[in-house]
């Protein structure tokens, strides 16, 4: 049974990679496919959790696998566990979910070049336990994740006016009914689907995570007021 101890270590371990150190907010790797695919959410949330899905199972390869690799090839063993993942995840798309598949197209194998993963399997799963590992795996994917869908929200909804179209991309025909026109009439802004928007609206999501993060570090600084009043 856990102890309360390792839970709050497990807990501060996903805090860290979630938020702290978020990696497309705050440490700012792997842009290339974050800035390439986040014109709509559902790209955006297909590349995300293809992402999640590789740091989980690579950080507890390695993790499991720490011991048993020489220094002088451990990266490049790391290279080849990434690129073992990211080739079963690439086939189970083509399988499962084709068109979505061919829309995001090369960024899936570039999994393999995503330079957090290779960071975090470097930085944390080699040094740490396999349970560890795996939460910091799985939070600094779910932060990626998150990043991409506000990022291609921001972005499909200013292009477009619209949210979640081509949701059947991802969960099949059904998925036709959650499209939102949250703008109806919308004229289409360009700027918004080309690669200066997706700069622009990025440089938005950090300004607002720094000034959120600010605000709420301001507020822990300040002390509680004294109740004091001499009557002790």
């Amino acid at each position: 049974m856990t102890s309360s101890n390792e839970t709050g270590r497990l807990g501060a371990v996903f805090a860290d990679a979630f938020w702290r150190q978020n990696t497309g907010l705050v440490v700012l790797l792997g842009l290339c496919p974050l800035l390439a695919v986040s014109g709509t959410v559902v790209n955006a949330l297909g590349l995300g959790l293809a992402t999640t899905l590789t740091l989980a199972a690579s950080n507890l390869c390695v993790s499991l696998s720490r011991g048993l690799l020489r220094p002088e090839i451990r990266i490049p063993a790391f290279v080849l566990i990434i690129a073992s993942v990211v080739t079963a995840i690439e086939l189970l798309m083509q399988a499962w979910f084709h068109t979505l598949y061919q829309v995001l197209g090369i960024f899936i194998p570039l999994i393999v070049t995503n330079c957090a993963i290779i960071g975090r399997a470097e930085a944390f799963a080699s040094r740490h336990r396999p349970l560890p590992a795996l939460v910091d795996g799985v939070a600094t994917g779910l932060g990626f994740c998150l990043t991409l869908v506000l990022l291609g929200a921001l972005r499909e909804l200013a292009g477009h006016g619209t949210l979640l179209a081509d949701a059947h991309l991802l969960v099949g025909d059904w998925g036709r009914h959650l499209v939102l026109e949250v703008i109806p009439g919308h004229p289409g802004f360009l700027l918004a689907m080309l690669p200066p928007g997706a700069f622009i609206a990025l440089g938005l999501l950090v300004a607002a995570r720094n000034a959120w993060q600010h605000r709420q570090d301001t507020r822990r600084a300040v002390p509680a007021p004294d109740t004091d009043l001499g009557l002790t």
